[in-house]
């Protein structure tokens, strides 16, 4: 049997070197190392989106192309979404195993006994424009949250460290709800002990003047649902945003908004509305066929498709297609269901979507499940970000307890000029 090793060899030299091929990958000091001079790097890897480079070693989520697998420490998003909650798999992430009922009854009560924000809060939130959007609401006030707790920055202290945690889980949902009222007008509603924590969440965004909130068990369970589906999802521009901030040791909430901030552009942030609007502006399944013909001759484009490491079906996508069957057994489809699903069906028997990998990702059907519940698009990037601070958490987490993470520093190529004279002003044309 071979070694594990990678030979390379410098073909302006002839210089050969061996590299060790550790679970997959290299090193890249080990490759660029035998080149480094006295001036510095003789050689760096050029990476643009550092698309085929390893940041971390992580054991939190695993995601498989091929087959489109999604695990959370080893266990399939399938049968944790049959079969836990949100703030079980927030802890799974956190903690690395599915607590016992002890320890569960224990996180939600260090959760419960956390979920207000200070006054304070409330007022900076009041300070934005009556239009403001919500995710910069959020991204603001989490950021903010630091300079309430004196120690906030002390992340080298495990106790200070695992308030941070429990104070940012527990108050995501109290923020982004907060950030939704302030938008319509109506005041903030304090949380409730007797509602879970999706439950909550509901009843902070859409309780009125009734003495007391009961959310619909479809539409919580839904929610929960879609909390689950978005928990994680390994080394995502948002992620390594958390990771890259942190890696400077401020405190979690600034990291935690950088993902916010993160999430928000329209690369990434935008993607379920953009679906939404192909599905209206399609209208009709009978508008489909020549639809995707023109997607195909470049002509248009298509949203809820695609993704930038699966090569199968993304199996988020599976899980909130039947969510919407539930949420749909007692009263009519919305009639973008249909034309999604008729999307899904003919690019599955299309070749030039089968050899190009695209399939249909987690967008095709969040927005759908999102207006489902009665959740507005303003809001989607704030669920989005509230499902997914469990998973940044759980990365910056890692990240600061790996004895092998610095400060992020990357290289460069430069590109500009180089040993320019220096003209006065008074002589520049």
């Amino acid at each position: 049997m071979g070694r594990n090793t990678l030979t390379v060899t410098d073909n302006r030299t002839g210089q050969k070197f061996e590299v060790a091929i550790e679970r997959g990958a290299v090193r890249a000091a080990d490759l660029t190392s035998p080149f480094l001079t006295s001036a510095g790097p003789g050689l760096v890897i050029y990476d643009p989106g550092l698309a085929h480079t390893a940041i971390c070693s992580s054991s939190i989520t695993n995601i498989q192309l091929a087959p489109g697998l999604l695990e959370h420490r080893g266990y399939r998003i399938e049968d944790l979404v049959e079969n836990s909650t949100y703030l079980e798999v927030a802890y799974l992430l956190l903690n690395g195993e599915l607590p016992t009922a002890d320890q569960f009854a224990d996180f939600q009560k260090a959760l419960s006994t956390r979920k207000f924000v200070h006054e304070n809060v409330k007022s900076f939130i009041q300070g934005f424009r009556y239009d403001a959007e919500p995710m910069a609401m959020l991204a603001a006030a989490v950021g903010a949250l630091g300079s309430f707790y004196p120690d906030a920055g002390a992340i080298e202290d495990i106790d200070a460290r695992a308030s941070q945690i429990m104070r940012l889980v527990a108050k995501m949902p109290t923020l982004g709800a907060y950030a939704f009222r302030y938008g319509n007008g109506q005041p903030f509603v304090h949380p409730s002990d007797d509602l879970s924590y999706t439950g909550n969440l509901l009843s902070m965004m859409f309780r009125m003047s009734e003495l007391q909130y009961r959310p619909s068990p479809k539409l919580e369970r839904a929610l929960d649902v879609l909390l689950m589906v978005h928990a994680d999802h390994e080394q995502s521009a948002a992620t390594t945003a958390v990771r890259a901030v942190g890696s400077a040791h401020v405190d979690p909430y600034a990291a935690v908004a950088a993902g916010v901030y993160a999430l928000s552009g329209p690369m990434r942030g935008n993607a379920d509305r953009d679906t939404l609007r192909m599905l209206r502006e399609l209208g009709a399944v009978a508008a489909v066929p020549a639809f995707l013909e023109r997607v195909k001759a470049g002509q248009d484009r298509l949203f809820g498709f695609g993704h930038w490491v699966y090569r199968a079906v993304d199996p988020r996508a599976k899980i909130l297609r039947a969510q919407l069957d539930t949420l749909y057994e007692d009263r009519p489809a919305s009639p973008l269901l249909a034309v999604a699903d008729e999307l899904a069906r003919q690019a599955a028997d299309d070749a030039y979507f089968l050899s190009r990998g695209i399939y249909p990702n987690v967008d095709l059907y969040a927005g759908l499940t999102y207006e489902a519940i009665g959740i507005t698009q303003s809001m989607f990037g704030v669920m989005f970000a509230i499902a997914r601070s469990a998973g940044w958490i759980a990365q910056w987490l890692e990240m600061i307890t790996d004895t092998e993470q610095t400060t992020v520093r990357p290289r460069q190529l430069y590109t500009g000029p180089s040993h320019r004279p220096y003209v006065s002003v008074t002589e520049r044309s």
